[in-house]
């Protein structure tokens, strides 16, 4: 039953061990929280901040309907620097920023003509959230700024803020993380005596994982109360010195801190003194590295983040071989000095800790390596970027999910590429940097950060230095790309006009892409005889240079303008012309033509074809999370079931479009949610929420500076009118005010009522079963898996999940077996 239920929302990792300790700091953390929002745990690195934070959120998830959520700010600490030494200001869209980072990790997206912060205090006001700023130290004023303004609007957020020193934000308190409990010195050392203690506790713990045959006993107890002393019980440097169990006795490693931190501590006089004795642990550590593990730990700290691959190409030369680098790899993993992060597509995933990557990179500057390591790092990231996308985008192999995979692979390695771009802007190096933003446009597009691409891009584009006219053609086509998505169509079409004339001279084929973009800016302005003809100049050019990627994207732009023209019939084909291109090809562009599709069967009325096509593009799109596209798809499909008359279809459908238009801070689309939802609320005999809602939708229209369709005005009126005659003139007028005072994210407030309360006029609901979770149940039985059951009925899996837990909690049964016995005694059985 448990698998059934829906995991709480939220992005918290894994705990990767147990958490030792703490017990009487969580209860006094926990109550803090209790009264007030703000919450700053201070301490120096190594001290467990973090460690504690995630299990403070998880104690208190029940608390926060909306999800616990942790957005890591050690990103912008790597990228800000080297941006700030091009003495350029940051970009708001371009690299990542304390802003850029939380919305990020909260999957809220930028909006245009719009400043980020207003989309995400609209995005968090209706929500009760923890959110957790980790490692805020170096951005310290840039998070107090962030922070301040989120608790003044949003009264459901909590946050959580580890950092070096305190954010000073009003109402903020601020908790010193303090050491792990330490045996007391004027109690004797016995085992039974010291396992009392925190930091033996944590000792003992992390020396038995690193080796089984660790025990605590009388002759070590002493030894091990010594080594807890003399760290002040640091976790970091309390684990390290743990790891060391399986080459040295606990006496061994006693007398070696006590001598090192000695002589160590001499040069770090004005630093706190924990801060000194967690450096001169992981200096202790470094040092008793042998000569090429230690070279090694210093070339890995130019990573955020690394697999094998990556560790070999940019680690290994003369000094160490790429046979090499896995030993070595692995025994730093062994020091606990390399973290284990997961896997991805099979790959073990690496990292540093904060701490030691910052004394490695010291290392490596003070060998005058860090240079030559970055340039390293910068071709590794380019190579794979260019890597992915000379295969993501032509026909054959790699098979769909394995281009999936390699979407999923550039998301994970954000960081890195960040990293990258920031030092081709940095050093100059123009043509790297275009030729990485070019492989990045397609993660850019599909995932919706179309604004950071386009930043890193104008930063490059800018850039005093000689590149070959067809890198900066391609760059140029990518940022026409991004500006269209951007809704900035002038700019759009003067790229594309830039790229066209770079690219005609020289034959080199981003004249099909130029010629596609401005066919696309030409219908936006109107001008559709004109968009046709570059269209058609497009397909020509692409289908010349032998680019089915490029041909495919084509027909479909020509198939929209012809949608566009009024020629249905004509659309369709372009679009199926285009399909039979793309189909052995990248998913992303064939969810893009079955949307279309769907769009023209829409427009002829042939509502089961637009909820085929519709349920198959928003599978393709669910594969790499474009959540944009998916609420696009959703409310598709829920329109059509409305228009069916199957309101449960539509109230799942639509509920979930709009909360993802909400969570990515879309307006437009939650403007059209509402509309649609004032439609269900009609169709369910709800006048007076239709009212309001109508109301609501008009006043988000307005607040973006639209104007409501022909068509929106239409039912607007004529809900409008079957609320006059119901309600009567005046009460249906003061809910239409009421709807308007609403914010959007008041409205959706009214939608609350779960989808299996809506009992559309089909059949009578099976005793305590509404008709869906009737349908749900009997489909179950049947043996569907619930993604099986969500693909069959065009709703999420979780929504399944919830359904099938809201079923077995009203008949009291704990399994699917049990659930067959009922549906036996109770309804007509699996089909």
């Amino acid at each position: 039953m448990t698998s059934d239920i829906p995991p709480a929302p939220g992005n918290l990792p894994a705990e990767p061990n147990s958490f030792v300790g703490r017990e009487r700091d969580l209860a006094e953390l926990v109550a803090i929280l209790g009264r007030s929002r703000a919450l700053t745990l201070c301490g120096p690195g190594g001290i467990g901040k973090t460690r504690l934070a995630l299990r403070l959120a998880r104690i208190l998830a029940d608390r926060f309907p909306d999800g616990t959520w942790i957005a890591d700010l050690a990103d912008a600490d790597l990228a800000d620097a080297d941006l700030e030494a091009t003495g350029a200001a940051s970009p708001v869209s371009g690299p990542p920023s304390a802003m850029g980072l939380v919305t990020a990790a909260l999957g809220i997206r930028a909006e245009v003509n719009r400043e980020l912060a207003d989309t995400l205090i609209d995005a968090l006001r209706p929500r009760t959230v923890l959110l957790i700023l980790d490692t805020c130290e170096h951005l310290v004023q840039a998070c107090a700024e962030l922070v301040q303004p989120l608790l003044a609007a949003c009264p459901g957020l909590h946050v959580i803020a580890t950092s070096r020193e305190p954010l000073g934000v009003r109402g903020e308190i601020i908790w010193r993380v303090p050491p792990l409990g330490l045996p007391h010195a004027d109690e004797g050392d016995c085992a039974a005596e010291v396992t009392h203690s925190e930091s033996v506790q944590l000792f003992v713990e992390r020396a038995t994982a690193a080796w089984p045959g660790f025990r605590l006993n009388e002759d070590n107890s002493t030894a091990v109360a010594e080594i807890c002393r003399t760290l002040d019980g640091v976790p970091l440097a309390i684990e390290l010195a743990a790891a060391r169990v399986r080459a040295l006795s606990a006496d061994q490693i006693a007398d070696r801190l006590a001598d090192k931190f000695e002589l160590l501590a001499l040069g770090h006089r004005t630093a706190p003194p924990r801060q000194q004795t967690l450096r001169a642990t992981v200096e202790w550590s470094n040092e008793l590295l042998n000569p090429d593990e230690r070279l090694l730990l210093s070339r890995l700290s130019v990573f955020h983040g690394w697999n094998l691959d990556m560790a070999e190409r940019v680690c290994a030369d003369d000094q160490i071989s790429s046979c090499q680098v896995l030993d070595q790899l692995r025994a730093l993993i062994d020091k606990s000095l390399v973290t284990l992060d997961g896997e991805l597509n099979g790959d073990a995933r690496y990292r540093l800790l904060d701490t030691v990557r910052e004394l490695a990179a010291e290392h490596a500057a003070a060998a005058d390596e860090m240079a030559g390591l970055r340039a390293a790092h910068r071709d590794c990231m380019l190579g794979i970027a260019e890597e992915i996308t000379s295969v993501a985008y032509i026909r054959g192999d790699p098979t769909w999910p394995e281009r999936v995979a390699m979407f999923h692979r550039v998301r994970t390695d954000r960081a890195n590429f960040n990293l990258a771009l920031a030092f081709c802007v940095q050093h100059g190096d123009a043509e790297e940097g275009l030729r990485l933003a070019h492989a990045l446009s397609g993660y850019w597009l599909a995932s919706g950060e179309v604004a950071e691409g386009a930043g890193w891009l104008d930063r490059l584009l800018a850039v005093d230095a000689a590149v070959p006219a067809g890198v900066r053609a391609k760059a140029l086509a990518v940022r026409s790309e991004l500006a269209f998505e951007q809704f900035d169509y002038a700019a759009a079409a003067s790229y594309a006009r830039e790229c066209l004339e770079l690219s005609e001279p020289i034959k080199d084929g981003n004249s099909a892409a130029a010629l596609r973009l401005l066919a696309l800016t030409d219908l936006m302005s109107g001008h559709a005889d004109q968009a046709l003809a570059r269209a058609d100049s497009a397909v020509a050019a692409a289908t010349a240079m032998a680019d089915e990627w490029e041909e495919g994207v084509a027909l479909a732009v020509r198939a929209a303008v012809i949608a566009a023209q009024g020629d249905l019939t004509e659309a369709e084909k372009g679009f199926q012309q285009a399909l039979d291109v793309l189909r052995d090809n990248n998913g992303w562009g064939v969810a893009n033509v079955l949307y279309g599709l769907g769009r023209v069967a829409t427009g002829r009325n042939d509502l089961g074809a637009a909820a085929e096509y519709f349920g198959a593009a928003l599978a393709l799109y669910r594969q790499i999370d474009a959540r944009p596209e998916m609420a696009r798809c959703l409310a598709g499909i829920g329109r059509i079931a409305l228009t069916r008359g199957d309101l449960a279809v539509a109230a799942d459908s639509l509920t979930e479009s709009m909360r993802l238009s909400l969570a990515t801070g879309q307006r437009l689309a939650v403007a059209r949610g509402l509309q649609a939802m004032a439609g269900l609320a009609s169709a369910l005999g709800d006048a007076a929420q239709a009212v309001r809602l109508a109301g609501a939708a008009q006043a988000a229209i307005e607040a973006i500076g639209g104007q409501p369709s022909a068509s929106a005005s239409r039912r607007l009126a004529q809900l409008v009118d079957a609320a006059n005659e119901n309600l009567g003139p005046e009460i249906t007028s003061s809910l239409l005010a009421e709807g308007k005072a609403m914010s959007p994210h008041r409205a959706a407030q009214l939608l609350t009522a779960p989808a299996a309360e809506v009992v559309p006029d089909k059949a009578e609901p099976a005793g305590p079963l509404s008709t869906r979770e009737f349908e749900i149940a009997t489909l179950a039985v049947g043996g569907m898996s619930n993604r099986e059951i969500a693909d069959r009925l065009f709703i999420a899996p979780t929504t399944v999940a919830r359904h099938i837990a809201n079923i077995f909690g009203k008949l009291e049964l704990s399994s699917r077996a049990q659930l067959a016995v009922w549906m036996a005694e109770h309804g007509p059985g699996p089909e």
